[in-house]
């Protein structure tokens, strides 16, 4: 039995609760009984264990999971007959101060959902990015897959793809290899030391008084030079500070870039080497990373919009848990990373503002979906999974991955749901195109 819905505060309620101690007595009694069949003891075979010995070994552990068992009932149906939707977990406490004669009375406090108020979206302005794929960006990873299959031979050694050119000299793109030391006022200093160490010149690898100084230099030649460590560098023994660096150059070795011809085609994918279907290929992989991180922008523009158009207050207990969930996710991220984060404090509002985000923008999704009937159809499912698999050498693989677990396949419902959403948002609001150029979206811009 449970008293009346007392409002606290704009989301907090609380019930009292009644729970006659005659139901409680029965069902502890039963679940004696069928702890007795298997209860065992010195003295006594399995089965034979006599109750009153049975009630002292399990009696306190059984009271206790029969009380929680009927508190959470009690509750639950309570709040079911009052039509709440409860927010979280309720807090359950006995409540000393009321006294019911054959029964136990305990005070549960808890937070509801909110009531979600959405503004007028006609008024609501939203970017929408747009990116375009020409022959330059197709190009430019053509150069891309090129460096990335980089080979290096020796100046001056003829070969195959030739010696490399009159120049022996190290210059941008070279490969180095060689001996240095650093000392400051004299003394070397961990780590400013090293023999045979490789890095190509010019990528900024190396601080830029490092580079310059290699820069020139041919194999077997010395050079000494000062260098400032910055004073944000890494190295705290050294930041700040001055050194003086000698270096000996043992190898300069030149970069071979592979030939765009049909090996290189088929190094890629395309089986019968066709440069044409290359760049095809190429397009349509570009196409569709461009298009995710376009949908990403302007859902995020969406989302922003949404967040200052509703209206709803957010509910502490989910905030609560999605701070902890993400503080969770965080220590499980600095683990693989190899970090030792057991001493390691999260301060709760560390994550308070992104999981009010968060949170807020689930209540209002929510909210949407239900308003408008967004709801994810399994067509659009299917249709979500195969663009996505797509990417992969083996679509039907992936495809059978996601449709044999139903958590996959919410994850992909939930992506849907999103994208409903926006899509719903975009035919409501004032939209402007935002155009942006390939280098930018991808985060190429130096």
């Amino acid at each position: 039995m449970a008293t009346a819905v007392e409002t606290l505060d704009k989301l907090e309620r609380r019930i009292t609760l009644t729970v006659a101690l005659a139901e409680i007595n029965e069902e502890i009694e039963k679940r004696l009984k069928v702890r007795a069949r298997t209860a065992k003891a010195p003295g006594f075979r399995p089965g034979k264990v006599p109750m009153k010995m049975v009630a002292a070994q399990y009696g306190a552990m059984v009271e206790n999971e029969v009380l929680n068992d009927k508190v959470s009932r009690a509750f639950g149906e309570a709040a079911a007959s009052s039509n709440l939707r409860v927010a979280g977990f309720p807090t359950i406490e006995p409540k000393a101060d009321e006294k019911v004669d054959g029964a136990l009375v305990f005070q549960a406090t808890f937070e509801v959902y909110p009531d979600v108020k959405i503004g007028d979206l006609a008024a609501v302005e939203v970017e929408k990015t747009r990116a375009d794929i020409t022959d330059a960006e197709i190009d430019k990873t053509i150069d891309i897959l090129r460096k990335q299959r980089v080979h290096y031979h020796t100046k001056g050694e003829a070969g195959a793809h030739g010696d490399g050119g009159p120049d022996r000299s190290a210059q941008d793109g070279d490969r180095v290899t060689l001996d240095f030391v650093g000392r400051i006022d004299g003394v070397e200093f961990a780590g400013g030391k090293a023999d045979d160490f490789p890095f190509v010149l010019g990528e900024g690898q190396m601080l830029k008084e490092f580079e310059d100084a290699t820069r020139g230099l041919k194999a077997g030649e010395s050079r000494t030079f000062p260098l400032s460590f910055p004073a944000d560098y890494h190295g705290k023994d050294v930041a700040g500070k001055t050194a003086e660096f000698t270096i000996t150059v043992k190898g300069v070795e030149w970069a071979h870039l592979p030939e765009v011809d049909a090996e290189f085609a088929k190094s890629l994918g395309v089986a019968d080497g066709d440069l044409n279907k290359m760049r095809d290929d190429i397009r349509a992989n570009l196409e569709r990373e461009v298009g995710n991180r376009v949908k990403a922008r302007t859902k995020a523009s969406v989302m922003d919009a949404l967040i200052k158009v509703a209206e709803l207050d957010v509910p502490k207990a989910l905030l609560e848990q999605d701070a902890e969930r993400l503080a969770d996710m965080t220590r499980q991220d600095m683990r693989q990373r190899g970090m030792d984060v057991k001493d390691m404090p999260f301060p709760a509002d560390l994550f308070t503002a992104q999981a009010d985000r968060r949170v807020r923008l689930g209540l209002i999704l929510s909210e949407m979906v239900k308003a408008n009937a967004l709801q994810a159809t399994a067509n659009q499912i299917k249709a979500h999974v195969d663009d996505f698999a797509k990417a992969y050498e083996d679509p039907q693989q992936v495809v059978k991955y996601y449709f044999s677990d139903r958590n996959r396949l919410a994850e992909v419902e939930a992506l849907v749901l999103e994208e409903n959403v926006v899509n719903f948002v975009l035919s409501k609001a004032k939209v402007t195109e935002k155009p942006v150029s390939f280098d930018e979206l991808m985060g190429n811009q130096g």
